[in-house]
């Protein structure tokens, strides 16, 4: 099944030629990096012995074996232990941004959360995730699921913080400008939930935890061998918890949120005493990393590879505003076409990172859109400089911002088509409507759930001049 699913009318307008090119590889990738076939890559049951990789357990030893998690790549996770468990699994609760038709259970819950803005329903839903690990023994096995979106879709405030000032804190964070590690710093020190405080309550049961994670963090490295249990794993609900009390504070001063977040949240953050602080090491539970940013830019320089194309990666690091990201990129892809820096055309630039969008006054929010669909709008005003040039620019899970795309891909005559449509380029960066204008010009691209969650792929192709 296709991963890009308007591919058709993606190509049939703008440059074709080049948009096929970075259309292809996105597909190539978003196929190799599906957590699906990675996890039944390395799990199997044969009668009540699990293998995972190296290890193996003996299943007739547990009494109940659950499985539990969220993120927007847990649909595709998920389905896969599901599958391999069979009537093995006791239960399991999942919450997902998105549910698909094709997403198939059998002993599993699928709860939809809310992403970016946390909802009621993954509220409930991480209420029954805690209920199966407070009614938990140490002869019961929890396997979890973890991909990005976490946090804000498995969202449960501690009693001090309400539901409406977890919503409000997370929408004044994502407008703040802070990244995600900052935003994290925060959100993780109110929760029952994220920030390993799911793992401390089934590890004070006694009871056993095997954790399945995708990275979407910047700067972590490829993963390597995925059968081999990952001792750094750290951060999410299930994992040892890198930030502290001390970041959550310097980032409120950092940004001047002390006014703008909920009160409830300021105070706790300001007063409380160590017994706030998030638990920092798990050495009894096993974990399995099966995708890092990395591993996106690997499998995308394997398509281009796979297709004759010389091609660089530029970055794994990619940070900042998403308009600017557009906008140096536009600026590489001139240096390529006439100068040969730093690789010669034809030729694919890949980078991938987490650009972010800051509004500092959501009154003029006149739209809909996501850093993808900005990165591919900024670069649109710059590559009408450079025939030929096209960048694809998605987030890899399948959802950009507010939006239900992925993000878009613009080329070097997206700016002419847009204003021969009488749609402002410029106007749509300025009211953060991007998602709005790119769809009225066919540049919006959809996938659905992809089964991966690697924050931004960036995809630029530049042909030779003329």
């Amino acid at each position: 099944m296709a991963k890009i699913k308007n591919y058709d009318d993606l190509v049939s307008v703008g440059d074709a030629a080049s948009r096929r090119v970075v259309l292809d590889i996105a597909e190539a990738a978003l196929r190799r990096l599906d957590a699906y076939h990675r996890i039944k890559s390395i799990t199997r049951l044969d009668g009540d012995i699990l293998t995972i990789g190296e290890r193996t357990w003996d299943l007739s030893r547990k009494r109940n074996v659950y499985l539990v998690g969220g993120g927007k790549a847990a649909n595709h996770m998920a389905m896969a232990v599901d599958e391999v468990l069979g009537d093995r699994l006791t239960a399991g609760v999942v919450i997902v941004k998105i549910a698909e038709d094709t997403d198939r259970f059998s002993r599993t819950e699928i709860h939809v959360g809310g992403h970016p803005i946390p909802n009621r329903a993954g509220y409930e839903a991480s209420l029954k995730i805690l209920d199966l690990a407070d009614t938990a023994g140490p002869d019961d096995l929890f396997i979890a699921v973890i991909s990005g979106g976490s946090s804000a879709l498995m969202n449960c405030p501690i009693d001090t913080v309400s539901l409406a000032d977890e919503m409000a804190a997370t929408d004044v964070l994502l407008k703040s400008g802070a990244g995600i590690y900052e935003i994290n710093a925060i959100r993780r020190h109110v929760s029952q939930m994220n920030g390993g405080m799911l793992a401390k309550r089934i590890a004070d049961r006694g009871a056993e935890l095997i954790g399945f994670g995708i990275s979407d963090a910047v700067g972590n490295p490829p993963t390597g061998d995925i059968g081999v249990p990952y001792a750094a794993y750290a951060s999410t609900p299930i994992g040892p918890d890198r930030t502290t009390l001390a970041d959550a504070r310097r980032v409120i001063a950092d940004y001047d949120l002390a006014d703008r977040l909920p009160r409830s949240i300021v105070d706790h953050l300001l007063t409380v005493g160590d017994e706030g602080e998030t638990p920092k090491d798990f050495p009894q539970n096993t974990y399995y990393l099966l995708n890092t940013i990395p591993d996106a830019l690997a499998c995308a320089r394997e398509a281009a590879a796979e297709r004759g194309l010389p091609v660089t990666i530029l970055t794994s690091f990619l940070e900042g505003e998403a308009r600017d990201v557009g906008a140096v990129l536009a600026s590489v892809a001139r240096e390529i076409q006439a100068y040969g820096n730093p690789i010669a055309a034809p030729c694919v630039v890949l980078a991938a990172g987490e650009a972010t969008t800051q509004i500092a006054d959501s009154s003029v929010i006149e739209g809909h859109g996501g850093p993808g669909h900005e990165v591919v709008t900024g670069f649109a005003l710059g590559a009408a400089k450079t025939t030929g040039a096209a960048l694809l620019s998605i987030d890899s899970e399948g959802t950009d911002g507010t939006t239900s795309a992925a993000g878009g891909v613009t080329d070097s005559s997206t700016l002419a088509r847009a204003n021969a449509a009488g749609v402002s380029l410029h106007a749509a960066l300025r009211g953060h409507a991007c998602h709005e204008a790119l769809g009225a010009i066919g540049d919006v691209i959809v996938t659905g759930n992809t089964g991966t969650n690697l924050c931004d792929l960036n995809i630029l192709y530049v042909p030779k001049a003329g």
